[in-house]
């Protein structure tokens, strides 16, 4: 039942990002045209507003993935640390008991077999992580690219609507004979 919760969660989120990536669409839409170029002014303000929405609606798997992966790192750094404190008692060991190299053979097999057990738990936190920020990272770039797309395509339309339309050429770019005499013809 808590899956549930969750899933409509984060398909609610997913909607508010959709949501307000159309009312950023649509303040690109209504704004005003710049002439002869492709610019759009825009309401600073209602844009700003929208980023920090959007900003909020990211969902908690992204910053909850950055925060794993920086748990992944403390960890690692953590297990070696402890692997070279182990490595360093060993060797201090070993060299007080120098004459007892069977003492010494076995600290650094012991300091050896400590180094490859904190080495493997910190390449499966690693990778543990790694899989689920991928992931995370995954699902969010398909939202943008839809959004993305989105954009173009109001923007594309716009562009459509403010085209001129030109006259047609007789292909060597000079304005076709037929074209002349009917701009050179008075108008009744």
């Amino acid at each position: 039942m808590g899956g549930a919760i969750i899933g409509a969660d984060q398909e609610g989120r997913a909607t508010d990002i959709i949501f307000l990536v159309e009312r950023l669409e649509s303040l690109v839409a209504a704004g005003k045209k710049l002439p002869l170029t492709n610019n759009v002014v825009l309401d600073q303000a209602a844009v700003l507003e929208l980023i920090d929405q959007l900003r909020t609606a990211v969902p908690d798997e992204v910053r909850q993935a950055k925060r794993i992966t920086e748990e992944a790192g403390r960890i690692t750094d953590h297990a070696r640390e402890e692997a070279d404190a182990v490595i360093a008692r060993a060797q201090e060991q070993a060299a007080q008991m120098l004459e007892e190299r069977e003492l010494v053979r076995m600290a650094q097999q012991r300091a050896g077999e400590i180094l490859d057990t904190a080495n493997q738990e910190a390449a499966e936190v690693r990778r543990g992580a790694d899989e689920y920020a991928a992931g995370v990272l995954i699902r969010l770039e398909g939202e943008c690219i839809k959004a993305l797309t989105s954009i173009k395509r109001g923007i594309d339309m716009l562009d459509e609507r403010h085209q001129v339309p030109r006259p047609p050429t007789d292909g060597t770019g000079a304005l076709s004979v037929e074209t002349e005499a009917t701009e050179a013809a008075p108008t009744p």
